[in-house]
């Protein structure tokens, strides 16, 4: 028989390492960053429902939170606003953001809207107490038929910000009179979506307190937005998942739970197996393309024994 080119054994040698390069093409990305999902950002301690990056926690927190050198922060999907989160407390299920533009007693700028966006996974705290600052005498927010205003222990809350010296940031005078500020509770008038439109409000700030204590000085004031979230996120799965060693997350192509391991493999249950129960198809592709590589390593002793 005679002989076999050499470029024909040079192609079947060919064919394994394609087939091996197209079955890994067809493999999911794994929900990792630098190979797992980081458990701080910064000094803020990361569990679910969070996540640092994509694939990382819930989905529904994952398109909002993302870890920014070292900084959490949370994006709103109605507008390009992007607010720091300060910390979390997990047993109470809060967290407080703060926007760079919003005022304190040390520091007051004209500020833009804040929003939270319609598809949220976060509610207002009971506990925020707004403060609309340099607004006009104009604004339809001072109508006695609305009583959007709180006029009473609000008045307390208006006269120690405008105390402050910041107020000069906004064009005030310091302890100008609190004719232009306006404090109003959850939820009265942040509407769908919890947004705060300040031009339309004619404001030129906004300040958001959270815990006055019995502190009748601003500068001992928390200054902040706190938010709630449920744990009904919290599952049995990622219970089991976290018990192993893993981090909970989800898969990129349909969003489905995954056990993040901290090799980076991602499973359906937990990381005991260390990875072996892969998720998808992956382990069928990888088994079809060892068999084929079998068939040609076998084709090929053939063809040069009958040379």
């Amino acid at each position: 028989m005679s002989s076999v080119p050499l470029t024909s054994v040079l192609l079947l040698f060919s064919i394994p390492v394609l087939l091996v390069e197209m079955g890994s093409s067809a493999i999911p990305s794994l929900p990792a960053v630098n190979g797992t999902c980081q458990t701080t950002c910064g000094t803020i301690p990361i569990r679910y429902p969070f996540g640092t990056g994509y694939g990382c926690g819930h989905p529904a927190f994952s398109k909002h939170i993302q870890c920014n050198f070292g900084t959490l922060q949370y994006y709103s999907t109605r507008s390009s606003n992007a607010y720091t989160i300060s910390s979390i407390d997990y047993p109470s299920n809060t967290v407080i953001v703060t926007d760079p533009l919003m005022s304190n007693c040390t520091d007051m700028q004209n500020s833009g809207s804040f929003t939270l966006g319609d598809d949220t996974p976060f509610t207002l705290a009971k506990e925020n107490i707004f403060v609309l600052l340099g607004c006009s005498t104009t604004s339809a927010m001072f109508d006695s038929r609305e009583d959007f205003c709180d006029t009473g222990s609000g008045s307390r809350v208006c006269r120690g910000m405008y105390s402050c010296r910041g107020v000069t940031g906004i064009g005030l005078q310091q302890n100008a009179a609190i004719s232009t500020c306006c404090v109003y509770d959850y939820p009265t008038g942040i509407g769908l979506g919890y947004s705060l439109d300040l031009p339309k409000l004619q404001c030129s700030s906004y300040a958001s307190v959270y815990e006055f204590g019995d502190e009748g000085d601003p500068m001992k004031w928390k200054f902040g937005v706190s938010l709630n979230y449920n744990d009904s996120y919290y599952t049995d799965a990622c219970k089991d998942c976290e018990a192993s060693g893993g981090f909970c997350g989800f898969a990129s192509l349909d969003e489905s739970f995954s056990c993040v391991c901290n090799n980076g493999v991602n499973t359906t249950t937990n990381c005991l197996g260390q990875g072996n129960a892969l998720s998808g198809t992956m382990p069928l592709k990888i088994q079809t393309v060892l068999t084929i590589r079998g068939l040609v390593v076998s084709w090929m002793l053939v063809l040069l024994q009958c040379s």
